[in-house]
């Protein structure tokens, strides 16, 4: 007897059935919506969690280089009005100097003279207050690697008469950084067997008689141990040979490093004013022009700053008892001024240069954002042609399930 087969249909599980795909794909649907409304393809880490880690490591990187730049744009700021100041110093000491060569004019009278050393005062005033200014959270715009809240002290009653209160040294930039703060010890402060500033001063030469020094020059750094030196002149000899003058003078350092300097002797003829080149100072040389007299001095003095260039000339000039003595106080002081503005200028082109970095950084960062920003999203950014494709599907399927759980809704035990 041939077998006969049933299949029987269950309403209920045509109808579950009809209900889970319509579920199913209002989710995928809802998912896709929220998709386009957001813009990103991984809206939670379960959507793609290799995406989401990728999108997450870039926005990480991406929110250091922003904290970097902030850093980045507030040193800037203390460079740029460190470099600013450093010009205003130049100003100012180029008025410094106006004055000086103003005052060297040989009709000036010592009361005169009194009144620019007053002027000079001022501006020197101005050069150590601009040298302590800090930047706008309070710190000092030349500290160098660390330094107290006035890096430049003095002047001081004790030698020397102005300090750098700080450690010396310029920070190094980075790769995302620059340095906030410049070395006030390289721009105002100074090393004798470096830069050679010394300050030559004359005992009081008469009316009637002139003697003058050259600048002081260093011949041979290594000797240069920064002491001073009395030059005094113990006799002249204009009789033993006819026609040609001998002075004898002796050299005193103080404090004493080198040890006992012997007398020294030149010769120059009696005619004219003499040049004498005095040797014995180690490591250094300078020329005295005149006549000179037994009993004149010479002291030599080293100048640790810039400050201490101004002071000296400020003193010798509104104490100069005529133009003899005027004319001495204006050479040394144009000669070391000088000096001391090439250091400025030099640490004044060093912070040229971290600015001219700090450009270089920001364009790096900028190009290394816009690769970063790139890497997130392709991560986890959406498609949107794609995506509004795929939503046009999913709702086309939507609305043939919605149809089919219509149709399957209607059907009964009868049909």
């Amino acid at each position: 007897m041939a077998g006969t087969s049933f299949s029987r249909l269950s309403t209920a599980n045509s109808y579950d059935n009809a209900l889970r795909n319509l579920q199913t794909r209002q989710t995928a649907l809802a998912n896709l919506q929220e998709n386009l409304t957001s813009g990103k393809r991984v809206v939670v880490a379960s959507d793609d969690p290799t995406g989401a880690a990728q999108a997450e490591r870039s926005l990480t990187r991406m929110s250091r280089i922003a904290a970097d730049q902030r850093a980045l744009e507030a040193q800037r700021n203390s460079i740029t009005q460190a470099e600013g100041t450093l010009g205003d110093i130049t100003d100012a000491l180029q008025n410094f100097r106006e004055l000086m060569v103003s005052a060297g004019n040989g009709s000036h009278t010592p009361a005169e003279r009194k009144t620019i050393a007053l002027q000079l005062t001022g501006l020197r005033e101005q050069i150590l207050s601009y040298s302590n200014r800090k930047d706008t959270n309070g710190l000092p715009l030349f500290g160098a690697l660390a330094s107290g809240p006035v890096p430049i002290q003095g002047p001081q009653s004790t030698d020397p008469d102005y300090s750098f209160d700080g450690l010396p040294g310029q920070r190094v930039s980075n790769e995302v950084a620059i340095p906030f703060t410049l070395d006030g010890d390289s721009a105002f402060m100074h090393q004798t067997a470096r830069d050679g500033v010394y300050n030559v001063t004359l005992s009081t030469i008469p009316t009637g008689r002139t003697l003058q020094t050259s600048n002081v020059v260093v011949n041979n750094n290594a000797l240069v141990n920064g002491a001073s030196y009395s030059i005094a002149i113990t006799g002249v000899d204009t009789t033993t040979v006819p026609g040609t003058t001998t002075v004898t003078y002796s050299v005193t350092e103080n404090p004493s490093v080198s040890g006992p300097i012997a007398p020294q002797t030149a010769s120059y003829p009696s005619a004219q004013p003499g040049t004498i080149a005095v040797t014995a100072m180690p490591g250094l040389t300078l020329s005295m022009t005149g006549t000179p007299a037994a009993g004149d001095t010479i002291t030599v003095d080293p100048s640790p700053s810039i400050f201490s260039v101004m002071d000296d000339a400020i003193r010798d000039l509104g104490g100069a008892a005529n133009a003899n003595a005027a004319t001495q106080a204006v050479s040394q002081a144009l000669h070391n001024i000088d000096i001391g503005m090439e250091r400025i200028s030099a640490v004044r082109g060093q912070a040229g240069d971290l600015l001219n970095r700090a450009d270089r950084i920001t364009d790096n960062q900028s190009k290394r954002s816009v690769q970063l920003e790139a890497d997130r999203s392709r991560a986890e950014d959406l498609d949107m042609i794609k995506g509004v494709a795929d939503f046009q599907n999913q709702q086309t399927g939507y609305q043939a399930a919605l149809q089919s759980y219509a149709q399957v809704q209607k059907l009964s035990l009868f049909n």
